[in-house]
């Protein structure tokens, strides 16, 4: 079993993301699993032209960018792993730059004139699958305690499974990142004790990627459960009153560093 991240960060190997990726590749590896990452800040990634000169007959699926950037390598990478695992921070409501960019550069890779249709019946056209079609895990990282604040790219990962014929293999989702200092500040876990279970959730979320290929249900409950211990707070948090007096308390976690 090999599994590939692509880590969307902009803080690349320093932030959370890749944090709970590297809690991911110790349980996958103590299975025997082969582990990588691709931490896109690190490499070049040039934009999609737009210019269709990969669906003209002289240059069929090859990219006019292909020999200025990484993102053929990138593929190759990709087309390689068993299990790939899209890991991106919320930026602005929606994923990373860096992976939208990348994303956006699999047109090259497809056929569009090809038409046909998905095996999730939606009609669509040629797509490479062995790029496209992996099953794959959505791990999304934000601060914000809102459900809402990661919707965006939950419906996005949705929508490319059933058009892109990828099995969504599992789904993580991580709120509270600056309350829980990020999985660094080791003090945070005396604070919030349920850290402790998320992060040993997530290891056991890479043991069960690298034996059994998915996530269980069971798992992705822990993984993403609330930080806090506080008994409804997912119902609590809907209610403005609660959020006020909730806000005034957590000021005191999320002083911006060095102050």
């Amino acid at each position: 079993m090999k599994l590939l991240a692509i880590n969307a960060s902009l803080r690349g190997e320093h932030g959370h993301t890749a944090f709970l990726l590297n809690k991911i590749f110790e349980g996958a590896a103590a299975a025997g699993a082969v582990c990588e990452s691709v931490t896109l800040s690190k490499h070049k990634i040039n934009r999609c032209l737009a210019c269709d000169k990969c669906q003209a007959k002289e240059s069929y699926l090859k990219c006019v960018q292909e020999e200025k950037d990484d993102v053929k390598a990138i593929f190759n990478r990709m087309a390689e792993a068993d299990i790939i695992i899209y890991a991106s921070p919320v930026y602005v409501f929606a994923m990373s730059s860096l992976l939208k960019t990348l994303l956006e550069r699999m047109y090259s890779t497809a056929d569009c004139s090809d038409l046909r249709v998905s095996k999730s019946g939606l009609m669509f056209h040629h797509i490479n699958s062995r790029i496209s079609s992996k099953p794959f895990v959505s791990l999304i990282c934000c601060d914000n305690l809102e459900d809402e604040t990661p919707k965006n790219i939950l419906s996005y990962f949705r929508t490319f499974s059933r058009f892109m014929d990828a099995p969504q293999v599992g789904l993580l989702v991580r709120n509270g990142g600056r309350l829980a200092g990020y999985g660094r500040d080791a003090a945070r876990q005396q604070i919030f004790p349920r850290l402790k279970d998320i992060y040993e959730a997530y290891v056991e979320a890479g043991h069960e990627l690298a034996t059994q290929g998915y996530i269980s249900k069971t798992t992705q409950r822990k993984a993403n459960q609330e930080i806090l211990a506080v008994p409804m707070f997912h119902i609590l948090k809907r209610i403005k009153p609660f959020k006020k007096n909730f806000v005034k308390k957590a000021r005191m976690f999320v002083k911006p560093q060095g102050q």
